[in-house]
C-alpha cells in the first residue's frame, strides 16, 4: 500500500511541478561528529538525513542553516538512518523550531534493546512531525520533479541489513577477492538505512553508520550499487566502517568526512578514501586533531579548531547533473568536478 501511494505521489508531483529548475544543493552541517546532511532539490524540496545530538546546539545549527542559508521554511522529509542519539537525537528539538513533514526510519523495535531503551527515544517518538513511514530496502522518496532539470531519485539501498537487489547487476570478482570480514557488529549501526541520491547521471551515497561486513555485502559477491560521484564516509570515517572493497567499488570522485575534531576520519578510513584512482579530492567537516591523525589539505576542511563556529561544507549540482561544485565557505574554497560517465 505504501509503495502504491508513493508511486501515485510521484506521478502527481511530476504533473504538478512548475517550479523553475535550480541546482541540487547538499549541506554537510557541523554537528560535532554526529550526522546532519541537508538536501535541497531543484524543485526546492528538502530532505534532511539525520538530526545530530540532543541538547540544542545541533538542532540550532540545522535550523539556522536551513532557514538562513538554504532559505527553507519547512523540512519536507527527514531520514533517520539508525537509533543512535547523534543521528536521531535532535529531531524533537528541531521539530519545535521548523515544521517537519515525513520521517523515514526503521521501527524502534528493530533496534537492539540497548538502543531502544535510551532515555532520548521517548522524545524522538513524541516529536511533532507530519507522518512516519517505515523504510524498506528498495523504497524511494517520491520527490517532485523540477521543470528543466534532469530526473531526480532518492532510493533506499539498505535497511536493517536487508539490501537492495537490483534487477540487473555486475559481478564484482576483482574487488571481492580483497574482501575480509571483521567480527559481527550487533549494534544498530549495522542496521543503518543507506541511500543513493541521483540527478541525471550524478550519484551521491550516504550509508549512515553502516559497518564493515554489511558494507562488504553491498558490493560482494555482486555490485548492488554501481559507481557514484560523491561518497559521504560511513560512520563519520571510523575504522570499523569504510570497508575498502566498498569504497573501491563505488569509485567516487569526491569523498566527504562528516567527522568531529576527535571523532572519525580514522587512519584506515582515510587511506581507504584516498586509495581509488578515481578520487580527486577529500573534504572534512573538521580537522582531525588526534595525535598522528591523517587529514586532507586545510583548504578543504571547514573547521580547523576544536572550539569552532560550526562551519559547513556544501555542494551544488547543476540542474542537468553534468557537474557539481563543492565549497568550503569558511576557507573560501571552491572546486568543480565533472560527473562521472562510468556507470
Amino acid at each position: 500500500m505504501i509503495r502504491a501511494l508513493m508511486v501515485a505521489a510521484f506521478v502527481s508531483g511530476v504533473a504538478a511541478s512548475g517550479a523553475a529548475a535550480r541546482t541540487l544543493d547538499v549541506y554537510w552541517i557541523d554537528v560535532e561528529g554526529g550526522a546532519a546532511t541537508l538536501i535541497v532539490t531543484p524543485a526546492g524540496e528538502s530532505v534532511l538525513v539525520d538530526t545530530g545530538n540532543p541538547g540544542g546546539r545541533d538542532s540550532g545549527r540545522i535550523h539556522q542553516l536551513a532557514m538562513k542559508t538554504a532559505g527553507l521554511t519547512k523540512i519536507d522529509h527527514v531520514v533517520i538512518t539508525h537509533l543512535h542519539r547523534d543521528h536521531f537525537g535532535g529531531l524533537a528539538e528541531l521539530a519545535a523550531l521548523i515544521p517537519i513533514g515525513t520521517v523515514w526510519a526503521s521501527p524502534i523495535e528493530a533496534a537492539p534493546i540497548k538502543e531502544r531503551t535510551q532515555a532520548d527515544v521517548a522524545a524522538y517518538m513524541a516529536a511533532k512531525v507530519g507522518k512516519r513511514i517505515t523504510v524498506q530496502a528498495g523504497d524511494e522518496i517520491p520527490l517532485t520533479q523540477a521543470k528543466g532539470a534532469a530526473p531526480i531519485r532518492l532510493g533506499f539501498v539498505s535497511a536493517r541489513q536487508d539490501l537492495l537487489t537490483p534487477p540487473s547487476y555486475r559481478p564484482n570478482d576483482d574487488v571481492c577477492k580483497e574482501l575480509v570480514e571483521k567480527p559481527v557488529d550487533f549494534s544498530d549501526n549495522a542496521n543503518s538505512v543507506g541511500l543513493v541520491l541521483e540527478l541525471g547521471a550524478f550519484r551521491f551515497f550516504d550509508g549512515g553508520d553502516l559497518t564493515w561486513n554489511v558494507e562488504g555485502r553491498l558490493v560482494c559477491p555482486f555490485d548492488r550499487l554501481g559507481r557514484i560521484d560523491v561518497y559521504q564516509s560511513n560512520h563519520h570515517g571510523l575504522d570499523v566502517s569504510n570497508n575498502p572493497v566498498l569504497v573501491k567499488s563505488l569509485s567516487p570522485t569526491v569523498v566527504v568526512f562528516n567527522n568531529g575534531p576527535k571523532k572519525g576520519c580514522g587512519p584506515a578510513s582515510f587511506a581507504a578514501a584516498k586509495a581509488p584512482a578515481s578520487v580527486q579530492a577529500v573534504y572534512q567537516v573538521h580537522k582531525n586533531l588526534n595525535e598522528g591523525a591523517s587529514n586532507t589539505e586545510d583548504v578543504r576542511i571547514a573547521n580547523l579548531e576544536e572550539a569552532c563556529a560550526g562551519h559547513h561544507v556544501t555542494m551544488s549540482v547543476e540542474p542537468d547533473g553534468s557537474k557539481y561544485t563543492v565549497r568550503v565557505p569558511s576557507r573560501e574554497h571552491t572546486a568543480t568536478y565533472a560527473t562521472s560517465a562510468r556507470r
